[in-house]
């Protein structure tokens, strides 16, 4: 059973950053890629990063250059720096991981006003 839990998100003027953690639990965190999503307000549930057991990232264009993923395999925590936030990059943001299934955390609510 592996168990993922988000922090960190929160309201923040555009411009501005947050970093957004992910616990994890009930597995070798270190052997586990690790990927973020988001989920806009009425939109569907898109991959924003991710980071290898080897700690290679990987961005999606909307957020390269801007957000930054890393993993401290001691603290079984994956992080996501998130700086120059838009108002589009408001939405529910998941962390998830793949132990012979796909295992999500419950999100975390980051909110860009402009």
């Amino acid at each position: 059973q592996v168990q993922l839990v988000e922090s960190g998100g929160g309201l923040v003027q555009a411009g501005g950053s947050l970093r957004l953690s992910c616990a994890a639990s009930g597995s070798i965190f270190r052997l586990r890629d690790m990927e973020w999503y988001r989920q806009p307000p009425g939109k569907q549930r898109e991959w924003v990063a991710g980071i290898t057991n080897g700690g290679i990232t990987n961005y999606a264009d909307s957020v390269k250059g801007r957000f930054t993923t890393s993993r401290d395999n001691a603290k079984n925590t994956v992080y996501l720096q998130m700086n120059s936030l838009k108002p589009e990059d408001t939405a529910v943001y998941y962390c998830a991981t793949d132990v012979l299934r796909r295992y999500w955390g419950q999100g975390t609510q980051v909110t860009v006003s402009s």
